[in-house]
């Protein structure tokens, strides 16, 4: 059947339903999630560390002295009336980033009340949970991440794959590990599996004991040595508008800066302030599957990335089983009709559009010679790798296969190939996208929704917090023009006296160490964090006999 949108529609076909493919993937914040989604209750934290009780003499707030001063005396601080706590080890964000940093040191042998965790949400899985389940990858369904990428176990033993056999009481998972990806999609662990666990090991740390609740406002460095990070504690939790603590080590893991729209999806938004019809993948959007299921509609997906797929996954599965006459329209900006990429040693299946791969990044990131080679690079060379081993992909799994062939036959899933000049209103109030098509025609699409899965990040300047290291700490652009940081994961630039400061995740992706957005990521940037910080004397290095005796306490579930 032929599409009823005008233009050409690239990969109409048979497609690769049968098995993977053999020849030639200003900003805006994304709204903040209202509350966890736990399978029962959450948990409880009856003793998350606390604010100091009384406050010094002064406002108790920022003045414009400390606004403007990039190194504050202790002084300063107390002249201001801001409370000081003082503190060894803090670390800013709360999630994964954190998580996995302060699981190091814990079992490295740091006390609990040597470190401090400043953060706004109660959970360190909340604000991943939130981003997955709106991005339709609920507790049920799988993440893109490796059987052995644990963040609650440092040592990836026993690995998903083997917890799954044991509870479903069934060798698939191992089988499909054994076999993949030449016989089985890749092995990818459920989101709810992956939470559950963080939530023992976070208990098993005594991760609320070193919570403290608020906003980092900005961290500063200290006359003599060290930090001054500024908290906002929650309105009436403390005497002070602001808490100071004062620290020799800071880590910062605030994940990704925010996300940014497409510019005429954001012109969209801001003239006609249309935040229901026209909305990023990572913003709740169930209302759009809520519509769909009342009458029939038009969906127009944007990008060819795994958020893409899941979105299209969920539309598609809706379809199938509520019976609905939704019509899909998905575009890309960048059509991928087979193998590509640079040499033969830098080639990535592909097809009907999309770029395939297991996951984020090719596995010899995590420890082979693409590991090995990008630590020895600088400057441009160091950009051009990440250059060829980057661009959107997504996995390649039978069931979205299946489900976009039955779509093209069908005649209600559409690809085309091109770009979308600007989003208007159409006389029958749906959204019309104009768009130039790959083959220099121009087409306008209506649709009822527009779900934008393009996957934008913010630049690293419109986070408050890293637009004020940027200003003051001395930190600059790495390469690829997010944060600057030694093979240690130490900021460069930011050093102060015994002090030092790290950074890892999504804001120092272009460092020494690709993947450091992704689970094993983080954990190696745990490492070696935790390692820099033993050779300082703040923690035990994790050698054979107590990395074997920590594991053995953590198959125990015994608390530490």
């Amino acid at each position: 059947m032929t599409s009823p949108y005008p233009g050409q529609t690239p990969g109409t076909g048979p497609g690769f339903a049968a098995g993977p493919p053999g020849g030639g993937a200003p900003g805006q914040r994304p709204a903040a999630p209202p509350t966890a989604v736990y399978p029962t209750a959450p948990p409880q934290h009856q003793h998350q560390a606390s604010y100091p009780a009384s406050a010094p003499a002064g406002g108790g707030d920022l003045t414009p002295e400390l606004l403007q001063t990039s190194i504050w005396s202790d002084q300063m601080v107390a002249a201001a009336g801001i409370p000081i706590v003082d503190i060894p080890f803090v670390t800013i964000g709360g999630g994964i980033g954190s998580f996995v940093t302060v699981d190091y040191l814990r079992i490295a042998g740091v006390p609990t009340d040597q470190i401090r965790i400043l953060s706004n949400i109660d959970t360190p899985w909340k604000t991943y949970e939130y981003l997955t389940r709106v991005s339709q990858i609920p507790r049920s369904e799988r993440i893109r991440s490796d059987s052995a990428s644990r963040p609650d176990n440092i040592w990836g033993f026993p690995s998903y794959a083997v917890e799954e056999a044991v509870k479903d009481k069934s060798p698939a998972a191992l089988w499909q590990v054994l076999v993949e990806p030449l016989f089985a999609d890749y092995y990818t662990p459920r989101a709810g599996m992956v939470f559950e666990n963080l939530e023992r090991e976070a208990k098993r740390i005594r991760w609320w004991e070193m919570l403290v609740k608020g906003q980092v406002r900005m961290v500063r460095r200290r006359h003599g040595g060290g930090y001054f990070t500024i908290l906002t504690p929650p309105d009436g939790a403390a005497p002070t508008k602001r808490v100071a603590y004062r620290s020799q080590y800071v880590h910062v893991g605030i994940g990704y800066p925010g996300l940014k729209f497409l510019p005429e999806l954001q012109e969209f938004r801001t003239q006609h302030q249309d935040f229901h019809h026209v909305v990023n993948a990572y913003e709740d959007h169930e209302h759009i599957y809520t519509f769909l299921r009342s009458r029939p509609g038009t969906v127009l997906v944007r990008g060819g990335g795994i958020v893409a797929s899941r979105v299209l996954q969920r539309l598609m599965d809706d379809r199938e089983k509520y019976g609905l006459q939704t019509q899909i329209v998905h575009l890309f900006r960048t059509y991928v009709r087979g193998s590509h990429g640079k040499g033969a040693w830098l080639r990535r299946k592909g097809g009907n559009g999309f770029a395939y791969q297991g996951f984020n990044y090719p596995k010899s990131v995590w420890g082979g010679q693409l590991k090995a080679r990008v630590r020895k690079l600088e400057g441009p060379e160091r950009a051009q790798a990440y250059k060829d081993m980057g661009g959107t992909n997504t996995p390649w799994r039978r069931r979205w296969q299946a489900q976009m062939n039955a779509g093209r036959t069908g005649n209600w899933y559409h690809t085309l190939e091109g770009t979308a000049e600007a989003v208007t209103i159409g006389a029958d109030g749906r959204t019309v996208s104009r768009v130039k098509l790959g083959d220099g025609q121009v087409s306008e699409i209506p649709a009822d929704f527009i779900i934008d899965c393009t996957g934008l990040q913010a630049d690293i300047r419109e986070h408050r917090l890293l637009a004020d290291l940027m200003d003051h700490s001395g930190v600059g652009r790495n390469p690829v023009g997010r944060l600057d940081v030694e093979r240690t994961f130490e900021l460069r630039g930011t050093a102060n006296g015994e002090g030092r400061m790290y950074a890892s995740g999504s804001p120092t992706l272009g460092g020494y160490f690709p993947g450091v957005d992704t689970f094993l990521g983080l954990q190696v940037a745990a490492q070696e964090i935790a390692d820099d910080l033993a050779r300082r004397g703040f923690a035990r290095r994790i050698g054979p006999i107590r990395s074997v005796s920590q594991w053995l306490k953590w198959a125990r579930n015994k608390q530490i």
